[in-house]
């Protein structure tokens, strides 16, 4: 047995703070102590990690990521390998990632297909959602079978049409099946049958620039799309989760049906916290960077975004990391913003923006490991190994510095794309070092990891739920 003793720190979870060693045995937390106690005195560790001054904090845990995505002709830059390295270089150490079903095929199909790109590769643990791009007779008894293996939340789309999107009457049958085996429905809540007329319109009037894709996609649409999805819900007697929740408008839809005790959940990102269509509009096709869905906001919409993670509207921030690079990626929609692929890259920002909230007042500091760790853990069935540091839950763990001040640049980030959408941007707090199952992976802001480290993770159902 390898033992390691984390000492000096305060350990900050969703419960509380409090300064306490930790003591590791192999892969495992084995027993947190008062430091100085007899307790914490008697351990005899193999290693010991000095954290005075600093927080010790439970990985995060990105529930939203979409590596080695083919998307719009291309695919997304970050493959399980180097997408993984990068969360790591972050403070995340679990992801659950969306395996794809194509049009006409099994679900087995699709997720067998995402099994071969991240076996061998990834540098944390990682678990899967599946998205359904058909929903028939076949594939919906293919989802009771998902769920008995550990693939227990699926993915749907009002928007996209011909590639992802399904109708009302394929999302009701899908979360009528999920109302029975205990999945969990996601929905990407935009009205895309009202988006594609816009977009047609605004290209046949001349309007190609990157900032008409915010235009076009209307909160309103999102709005409507997410009470849409919460009647199909209430119907189907199904909980709900929508993602990347990005207008206010769309939020108090989701405040509304919780108010009424609803099962139904929401996740924002950073970029909805930090960027805006000021982004979009940038010169020079610089605005293609920032080309996402849901899209950016006016700026007046993150003050409700940060007011629905204070009150528990919103529920978790997960990345939707999807990242192409401008050079050669984004650049296909120069002169039609629809052809811009959708994504940006965060993996490697999350934790140090949400710490940057904490800095600046917006939340406070369990606050932001519930958001970013130990709720996506139980909303995905990863707790009470993952999102928490207790006896018993595995050893990924982080040693943060509050202090440390860094800029956020493409020169000196991990991810494999070539600009950063927060360049230049100045946060207060730093990873230090990463465990993942007591195996260093980040050691004083060096990488120590090794593709095949991380460990597929079979899923329990949806823990608020219970």
């Amino acid at each position: 047995m390898t033992t390691t003793a984390i000492r000096g720190g305060l350990v900050i979870t969703a419960a509380e703070e409090t300064h306490a060693d930790v003591l590791i045995e192999d892969d495992k937390v084995a027993a947190l102590a008062a430091p100085g106690s007899a307790c914490a005195q008697s351990w005899h560790a193999d290693r010991t990690l000095d954290a005075t001054g600093k927080y010790v904090i439970p990985g995060g845990v990105d529930a939203h990521t979409h590596l080695d995505l083919p998307f719009g002709g291309t695919a997304s830059s970050d493959d399980f390998e180097t997408g993984t390295r990068a969360a790591a270089w972050g403070g995340t150490t679990t992801i659950v990632d969306f395996a794809v079903q194509s049009r006409g095929r099994a679900l087995r199909e699709g997720l067998d297909q995402w099994h071969a790109k991240a076996a061998g590769r990834c540098a944390i643990d990682y678990g899967f959602h599946m998205i359904l791009s058909d929903v028939n007779e076949s594939s919906l008894k293919e989802l009771d079978l998902l769920v008995e293996e550990g693939v227990t939340s699926f993915k749907l789309f009002m928007a996209y049409p011909g590639v992802f999107y399904s109708d009302d009457g394929q999302i009701l049958r899908a979360m009528q099946r999920a109302a029975g085996n205990g999945g969990l429905v996601m929905m990407h809540a935009e009205n895309g049958i009202a988006i594609d007329v816009l977009v047609e319109q605004a290209l046949a009037a001349g309007r190609t620039d990157p900032r008409y894709h915010g235009e076009v996609r209307k909160a309103l649409l999102e709005a409507e799309a997410t009470h849409r999805a919460i009647q199909l819900a209430r119907v189907a007697g199904s909980p709900l989760y929508v993602v990347h929740v990005s207008a206010e408008e769309a939020l108090a839809e989701l405040a509304q049906a919780r108010d009424k005790g609803l099962p139904v959940f929401g996740e924002t990102c950073p970029q909805y916290l930090f960027l805006s269509t000021d982004n979009l509009a940038e010169p020079d096709f610089e605005g293609a960077k920032y080309v996402c869905s849901t899209p950016l906001r006016p700026r007046e919409h993150q003050d409700a975004l940060w007011r629905g993670l204070r009150t528990g509207d919103l529920q978790v921030v997960s990345t939707d990391h999807c990242p192409f690079c401008f050079s050669g990626q984004k650049e296909l929609g120069r002169g039609d913003f629809s052809k811009i692929p959708n994504g940006l890259p965060g993996i490697e920002n999350r934790m140090d923006l949400l710490h940057q909230a904490v800095v600046e007042g917006r939340i406070t500091r369990r606050r932001w490991i519930e958001i970013a760790c130990a709720a996506p853990a139980r909303m995905f069935g990863l707790a009470p190994h993952k999102g928490t540091i207790s006896p018993g839950s595995d050893a990924d763990i982080v040693i943060y510095d509050p202090h440390a001040e860094q800029t956020l640049s493409a020169a000196t980030h991990h991810m494999n794309v070539d600009y950063s959408a927060y360049e230049g941007k100045r946060v207060t707090g730093r990873v230090e070092t990463v465990l993942s199952r007591g195996e260093t992976v980040i050691d004083r802001h060096t990488y120590t990891g090794r593709a095949g480290h991380g460990r597929y993770v079979p899923r329990t159902t949806c823990q608020y739920l219970t």
